[in-house]
């Protein structure tokens, strides 16, 4: 990269406890740089559980020097799940410095209305201008058919957002937290996703998701940490322009969606997987967008890396 790299606060440690996905196991046993919620709370087993949806939301809380900054990325599918889980998990959302919306489709922006309500007035929301345009997917039928609309502006304002329309990166949480903006691609395989259209002034065009972003944090001593929402740019594209904004070629952990489900994107899991163990992370958490099948054989491909993603557990990446 020829232009300066950003300087990315390094911190002690970072905690991610996983809102919304497509994923619920009460069941799943913990590890090392893992917890999952207690089966039983007060020495009952309860008759209420954790939801899970076909979406993401995530709170990211970066520790340093003895100092917490904590965000959203995402805010699910419905405008249910993310609430429930809150509660259910006894969390709130106090002190929450921004929510991050990683791209405009409506997996990721379901509670949007309730988290910035929750949040309070002047909470920042992070987003690609292109989040507010209309969108469709042209199915392999013929069918075209149209995304729900993304929340206005005015509206967004009258929940209480702080808007912040970012396409560059953007350092957030006392620069301990780099929102990327428009990944550069550079991989010959991630195309994004087939058959999708974005409305640019009167006509659809095909859409290249110029809003995907992720999050990149630099964990002391051990490495990047990349939060991907779906990685419509592609996951590979997003760890390596991580490394070329930052200058740190280290990668300790991937986390988030990788969209890699379903026969359109069939040509990309094989290219990925390998691309995935060149890596060399400690952490790979695979969630939502990735797919079952794709999952799968991540832990079996990489299993001293690989986390089992559940709704309700949290994350625990300790710097040295």
């Amino acid at each position: 990269m020829e232009n300066e790299t950003i300087s990315l606060r390094s911190v002690d440690r970072v905690e991610i406890v996983i809102l919304a996905d497509n994923f619920s196991d009460v069941l799943l046993p913990g590890g090392p740089c893992i917890l999952r919620p207690p089966i039983a709370k007060n020495g009952v087993i309860p008759t209420d559980t954790l939801l899970a949806e076909h979406g993401l939301c995530l709170m990211i809380t970066t520790h340093v020097n003895g100092e917490s900054h904590t965000i959203l990325l995402d805010a699910g599918y419905s405008n249910v799940a993310v609430l429930h889980n809150l509660n259910f998990l006894d969390l709130t959302l106090d002190g929450l410095e921004a929510v991050v919306l990683s791209h405009g489709h409506m997996d990721h922006t379901g509670s949007l209305k309730e988290v910035l309500e929750l949040a309070g007035a002047g909470t920042k929301l992070i987003v690609h201008p292109d989040a507010f345009l209309s969108r469709s997917l042209n199915l392999p039928t013929g069918e075209v058919i149209l995304f729900p609309e993304f929340p206005p502006r005015n509206k967004l304002s009258g929940w209480g957002a702080d808007i912040m329309e970012n396409s560059a990166p953007l350092l957030i949480g006392d620069d301990t937290i780099l929102v990327t903006g428009e990944v550069a691609r550079t991989t010959s395989f991630e195309k994004g996703m087939p058959g999708t259209k974005i409305k640019h002034d009167s006509e659809f065009e095909s859409d290249t998701f110029a809003d995907d972003q992720s999050l990149v944090i630099n964990l002391a001593d051990k490495g990047l940490v990349i939060i991907s929402g779906c990685a419509h740019a592609g996951i590979i594209n997003s760890i390596e322009y991580a490394k070329d904004l930052t200058g740190q070629e280290k990668i300790h952990a991937v986390i988030g969606g990788f969209h890699l489900s379903g026969a359109a994107m069939a040509p990309n899991v094989d290219p990925t997987i390998e691309k995935l163990k060149q890596v060399g992370m400690e952490v790979l958490c695979p969630m939502h967008c990735t797919g079952f099948d794709v999952i799968s054989r991540l832990s079996k491909e990489l299993p001293d890396n690989f986390i089992q993603s559940s709704v309700g557990s949290k994350i625990l990446l300790n710097g040295v």
